[in-house]
Order: C-alpha cells, then sequence, then structure tokens
C-alpha cells in the first residue's frame, strides 16, 4: 500500500517517528505505566477462577496499553505529578479491553492479535460476562477517583462505544450507506475512548477547561486517524500487523471507507459486485482478490491513508497551545506511530 507524498505536521513535528515515537512515550512514563499494570493484574482478579483466566488470556495477547499510555501522557505533560491517572490508565484499559471481548463475540472473531481470541477458547458466554466484569471494575475505579467530572466523561464515553458499535451494525451489509454514518461509527466506537483517554489527563491536573477541550480534540483526531489506518490494514495486513486475516472485514461486509471509495468510484458493473458480495453477502474465493483489485484500482487505500493523516495532523494542531516538553513531543510522535502501521 502507498501514500500521499505529502508533508504532514507529523514529518515537520520535532519527535521521533513510528515505533521509535511509542518507545519514547513507554520511556517517559515507566514507572506511571508499571504501577498501571499492578493495578491491572489487581483488579481482574476474582474468586471465580474463570474470570482472571479469560481475562489473563487476552492481556496475554499482547497490545501495546496506548489508550492508558496517553492518559499518563496526557497528564504529565499538563505538570501533574499525584497518582490518580495510574487508576484512571487502568479505567481505561479495562473498558476497552470489555469492549474486545464483546466485539469479538458479535463478530464472531477466532483471532485476536494473532492468537485465539478469548470467545473462540472460552465460548461467547464467558467472553460476554467477563466483559461485564471489566465495565463493572472500571466503573469502581472511577468512582474510586472520586471526581464527577471524571465520572461524566468516562461514563460517556463507555455509552458512545456502544451506540458505535451499534450504529455499525445498522450500517452492515449496506452499500447505500454514507461516508458520514461510516464516520460516526468510527467516532463512537474508537475515536471516544482516545478522546476520553486523554481529556482526564488535564482533568486530574486541574488544567483550565481550553486544554481540556484541546486534550479530547488530540484523541478524538488521532483515534479517527487510527481506526481508518486499521480499515485500509484489513485488506493489506499480514496477520502479524492485526493478528487478523486479511479481509475479516470483507468476509462480514462491513462498510469502512476503502469498501466505500471503491464503492462510489465504480461503474455499474462494480456497483453490481459489492452489492452481491456485502449485502447478499454471496461470496466465492475469487472475490476477494477482485475486491482488492478495484480499491487498488480507485485509490481507495492511498486516499483512506491520507484521510487518516489529514486527521492526524487535526490532532497534532490540537496539541498546539500546549509549552513544548518531553511529553508533548511523544504525543506528537505518536500520531506517526498511528498512520506508519500502515507501511
Amino acid at each position: 500500500m502507498s501514500s500521499p507524498a505529502v508533508q504532514t505536521r507529523a514529518d515537520q513535528a520535532s519527535a521521533p517517528n513510528g515505533e521509535d515515537a511509542l518507545t519514547a512515550l513507554v520511556g517517559l512514563v515507566r514507572e506511571d505505566l508499571e504501577a498501571c499494570n499492578r493495578q491491572i493484574v489487581e483488579r481482574m482478579q476474582s474468586p471465580v477462577a474463570l474470570i482472571p483466566q479469560l481475562a489473563a488470556h487476552l492481556i496475554a495477547a499482547g497490545g501495546k496499553r496506548l489508550r492508558p499510555l496517553l492518559t499518563l501522557a496526557a497528564a504529565r505533560m499538563c505538570g501533574y505529578r499525584g497518582d490518580r491517572h495510574v487508576r484512571l490508565a487502568a479505567c481505561v484499559e479495562f473498558i476497552h479491553t470489555a469492549t474486545l471481548l464483546h466485539d469479538d463475540v458479535v463478530d464472531e472473531s477466532d483471532l485476536r492479535r494473532g492468537r485465539a481470541s478469548a470467545n473462540a477458547v472460552f465460548g461467547n458466554q464467558a467472553s460476554v460476562l467477563v466483559g461485564d466484569f471489566l465495565f463493572a471494575r472500571s466503573f469502581e475505579l472511577m468512582v474510586e477517583d472520586g471526581s464527577l467530572e471524571v465520572l461524566r466523561i468516562l461514563c460517556g464515553a463507555s455509552a458512545t462505544i456502544a451506540e458505535g458499535e451499534v450504529l455499525q451494525l445498522v450500517i452492515q451489509n449496506d452499500t447505500s450507506s454514507t461516508e458520514e454514518q461510516y464516520l460516526d461509527v468510527i467516532e463512537g466506537k474508537t475515536a471516544a475512548l482516545f478522546a476520553a483517554a486523554t481529556r482526564v489527563g488535564a482533568v486530574v491536573a486541574d488544567r483550565p477547561v481550553a486544554e481540556a477541550e484541546a486534550l479530547d480534540a488530540y484523541g478524538r483526531n488521532l483515534g479517527i486517524a487510527f481506526q481508518l489506518v486499521d480499515d485500509a490494514l484489513d485488506y493489506s495486513a499480514q496477520q502479524e500487523k492485526l493478528g487478523k486475516t486479511v479481509g475479516d472485514d470483507f468476509r462480514e461486509g462491513k462498510i469502512t471507507l476503502p469498501v466505500l471509495l471503491a464503492f462510489q468510484r465504480g461503474d455499474e458493473a462494480e456497483k453490481v459486485f459489492w452489492r452481491r458480495v456485502l449485502e447478499e453477502k454471496q461470496q466465492e474465493e475469487a472475490d476477494l482478490p477482485h475486491a482488492l483489485a478495484l480499491m487498488q484500482k480507485h485509490q481507495a487505500f492511498t486516499d483512506t491513508i491520507g484521510r487518516a493523516r489529514m486527521y492526524g495532523d487535526k490532532a497534532i494542531a490540537a496539541l498546539d497551545g500546549f509549552p513544548d516538553n518531553a511529553e508533548k513531543r511523544a504525543l506528537v510522535g505518536v500520531v506517526e506511530f498511528c498512520i506508519a502501521r500502515a507501511h
């Protein structure tokens, strides 16, 4: 997959690129992250043995802890020196993990980050119920924090995530879906938690509302960029990239931006093809390669990554009002990390 040869704010920023950016961020908040991981392990314990067993299976599958890292870095960038952000970072990770457990059941996924998904190993019922348990743990952490504003932000994000997932179900298999609907889906199911994760960093630091809103904008635009890249990678990634097989979204009939662009730019014969494979779910072995060829023909991959870069630039611009420091440079670099996954 190629990406547009355009110079972005991320290219111009004085920050590390790609994996180096994530490594730099982890290095800056290492002690906080270790404390967060201890909170996660402690809070997923239960006398019901299946609960920690299933939760540990998903956590052992890896994951970069990106969302809690954003909470930790945002708080530090805002000058916070306490420990509330550690518990809230764990809270954010529990919300994320719970949604993964539920999503894999809804999507009937067999893989998660290259390993058998929890529902494939333990069954759908256990996955849904342990997801509920992790949501409950996240709310315990919010209550313990004691801030109504934090509670409002994270509860609101949890509801918005569910709305985004339901909207995705509504437009799934429907080629008449619009780009606006698609963006509503990814703003809900992905960007809302990114936005909440960064916004609470300003709240615990007792920063002005304008700074909280700026961090909200950073996280929201980063989350959109992240999901756009994920949706492009579904049609180009090796299993080690996303931990799933190429074309999972295609087989499920998900309406993502690469599909929308190829459909909108196609002739009538191509539209008939898309309706057959996505709406009627009549798919043959040769259909996925043909879909990939149509996407390449209409530059659907290139333009999806270009759109991700546009949102990435918005995320970086949202940080303009913050003083230069190591955490800010790392957050700028994370934008490039998220987009560089497409290469």
